[in-house]
């Protein structure tokens, strides 16, 4: 597509392309801003609408201008290509953006919401790279998170990278980092050690709830066991109605059966010197600590 270019010539700023006419409707009135991009080529745009839009540009659009002969203001947007500067303008007017643009430009995008102060983009921008990470693009996305302050998308990009870090340590994005910022590789490296602390911990965690609820299920086992009776132990009070089918109730109830048929015969659990018996002890002595109701209970060592 030609260049389109304005009558006052005099103005030394580069030509305007014809595609962002597009983005503008039609019943707006006439241009009287021009940004300016890297690629040599500009866009026209309104400065009501950007200043709307953004902050940042209603900030730049308020500064007196250098050349006062101009009819319309100029403002540059460097450092990225045309078609994301394009992409850019065009959410600034219709809060709108094309899925095709967020995947060939999306980490350009997140930089100039960012740095023109357009939260509804980079949201967008955010969830959208979230989506694109990959072992060859996360180091790069996880630098730009960290700059352009997008707790969101930095934690997924540490997660993944603390994931797959054999993969992604073989990357020239990775070597490139180790090389020129150390202090983000300390930080990655930190956090890997951090996560691997937090699944010890989750997992010790899970480990003793087991253990308590086991030990609980113990202690409701043994009272069931002296007051009402089982398969082929119950109080010295009661005829035990002996059954071939486990009990059903409890699922240690088998093992807490024949642990106190030993412990009633043994003659080594007095004076400690059974290693069957010495679980016995101890379930006995915590239920003892533990029953709020001692003198109507029927467990051993209980009252």
């Amino acid at each position: 597509m030609s260049p389109i270019k304005f009558a006052d010539e005099k103005l030394d700023t580069p030509p305007i392309t014809a595609a962002f006419f597009d983005h503008i409707p039609a019943y707006l009135p006439e241009h009287d801003v021009r940004i300016v991009t890297s690629d040599g080529l500009s866009f026209p745009a309104h400065s009501s609408i950007l200043g709307s839009a953004s902050p940042v540009l209603e900030s730049i659009l308020d500064r007196p201008q250098k050349h006062r002969r101009r009819t319309e203001k100029v403002v540059p947007i460097l450092g990225v290509p045309y078609d994301a500067v394009s992409a850019f303008l065009s959410f600034l007017y219709t809060s709108r953006c094309t899925e095709e643009e967020m995947e060939s430009y999306g980490i350009h995008l997140l930089a100039l919401s960012h740095v023109y102060s357009v939260p509804q983009l980079k949201q967008r921008c955010t969830r959208s790279l979230a989506q694109q990470l990959a072992i060859e693009n996360v180091v790069d996305v996880l630098q730009l998170a960290r700059l352009c302050n997008a707790p969101d998308l930095h934690v997924k990009c540490m997660k993944l990278v603390a994931d797959q870090f054999k993969a992604v340590e073989k990357t020239e994005a990775w070597k490139f980092l180790q090389k020129y910022d150390p202090w983000l590789e300390l930080e990655i490296l930190q956090f890997m050690d951090e996560a691997e602390l937090r699944k010890k911990r989750r997992r010790r965690q899970k480990e003793e709830q087991t253990v308590y609820l086991e030990l609980n299920e113990a202690m409701e086992c043994l009272a069931h066991i002296w007051t009402e009776g089982c398969t082929n132990v119950g109080p010295c009070d009661m005829d035990v109605i002996k059954r071939r089918k486990p009990c059903s109730r409890f699922s240690t109830c088998h093992g807490i059966q024949a642990v106190i048929e030993h412990f009633a015969s043994c003659n080594k659990r007095v004076d400690g010197r059974c290693c069957r018996c010495k679980p016995m002890w101890q379930l006995l002595r915590l239920h003892a600590f533990m029953c709020d109701q001692p003198e109507l209970c029927k467990v051993p060592l209980c009252r």
